[in-house]
């Protein structure tokens, strides 16, 4: 049972916890007291030194700002002015408070704020959901599409739309990546003809593969009625993003052992049983690699791209918010790059997982 509960602390990623368990079971309990200490009390201690320098120099860049605000207060206006504005920014009065970095109280505060605007929008759909229920019904049986609460989409909602887009733009770079990989890895003539290719097109800005995209699916779809920005967005996520797994892939089908090939031809596999049974099971590892860095990889551009295209997640978020300039946007922000930050380790950690899951492979990230 204990051997159990340290595997499956292992496999989602917790195996700091191992000589906790040890330590309760009494196995050598200093010695895994300090395991412990070391692999969970001391990152933890760095999580506090970390808040606290952060609120140091957040107090810092505050208490600068606002003796500049002061100083070009007496210089321009008078001395009279500038204790007025010494005692509005002693006020905490909104219009004359310093908009530089926000200690981790303000991103607290902005945290609460957005989880409650949450709450409030979540309530509202609720409501016009109730609201227009007896017409929707109505308009389902007419045939008619239902109508739908239009109004803007809450911080939750937007990592939603997030987690859609990179989930569409992976699932799209994994369904090209890894059957060209293959190919690619059964046929050196194959891979000296498109290395090339690869080589070149692998570097390439999401910013360039977003005009490229935007400009093939604005001329093939013109329905008005479906999501261009979601398409647009999703595809260019994935052909950034697919460049690591394909260059994978053929790395692990082209370092097969030839014995195994060897077995296959003996025992007359046709091409589709060969990479099935041989070639995919052996090239697993190295795939699995590549995906996890093409899933790091869609989650780190997808910022830039839903920015530029204008799709309403998280990119779209920190742009409205910088754009904003309101006293807390600069707390939203820093909330947003915490939970982009958290999102992309969490995805990390399941593709891990997976990995472990499927080829067996228990080594440390």
């Amino acid at each position: 049972m204990k051997n159990k509960s340290i595997k499956t602390l292992k496999f989602i990623g917790l195996g700091f916890l191992e000589p906790l368990i040890h330590i309760i079971d009494g196995e050598e309990r200093r010695k895994n007291a300090t395991r412990f200490i070391k692999g969970a009390l001391l990152p933890l201690v760095s999580i506090f030194l970390f808040i606290f320098l952060w609120h140091q120099g957040a107090m810092a860049l505050y208490n600068s700002e606002a003796n500049d605000r002061i100083e070009k207060a007496r210089t321009e206006q008078g001395e009279q002015a500038a204790l007025d504005m010494k005692a509005c920014i002693a006020s905490g009065e909104v219009s004359c408070q310093p908009n530089t970095l926000p200690s981790p109280a303000k991103v607290y505060q902005a945290y609460i704020a957005l989880w409650q605007d949450h709450l409030n929008i979540s309530e509202k759909k609720s409501e016009f959901k109730d609201k227009v229920a007896a017409t929707n019904a109505q308009r389902e049986a007419q045939g008619l599409d239902p109508i739908t609460y239009t109004g803007r989409p809450s911080f939750l909602d937007q990592i939603g739309t997030s987690l859609k887009t990179v989930a569409a733009g992976f699932l799209l770079a994994m369904l090209i990546a890894v059957p060209i990989g293959i190919v690619i890895g059964l046929s050196d003539s194959l891979r000296t003809a498109f290395n090339w290719l690869i080589q070149i097109f692998k570097p390439v800005s999401p910013v360039v593969w977003l005009l490229l995209v935007f400009m093939v699916v604005k001329t093939v779809i013109t329905d008005p009625s479906i999501d261009k920005s979601f398409i647009i967005s999703s595809i260019s996520v994935g052909l950034c993003a697919m460049w690591a797994t394909l260059v994978n892939t053929s790395m692990g089908v082209s370092s097969v052992d030839k014995d195994y090939l060897n077995v296959a031809k003996v025992l007359k596999l046709n091409i589709g049983q060969n990479i099935f049974k041989i070639v995919l099971p052996a090239s697993l590892p190295l795939i699995f690699t590549g995906l996890r860095i093409t899933v790091s990889v869609a989650w780190m551009v997808l910022i830039a791209i839903e920015l530029l295209a204008q799709s309403p997640g998280l990119g779209s978020f920190v742009w409205e918010e910088f754009q904003n300039g309101a006293n807390d946007s600069n707390a939203k922000i820093i909330v947003a790059m915490f939970v982009i930050g958290i999102i992309g380790f969490i995805l990390d950690r399941i593709m891990l997982s997976v990995q472990n899951l499927m080829t067996f492979n228990k080594g440390i990230a």
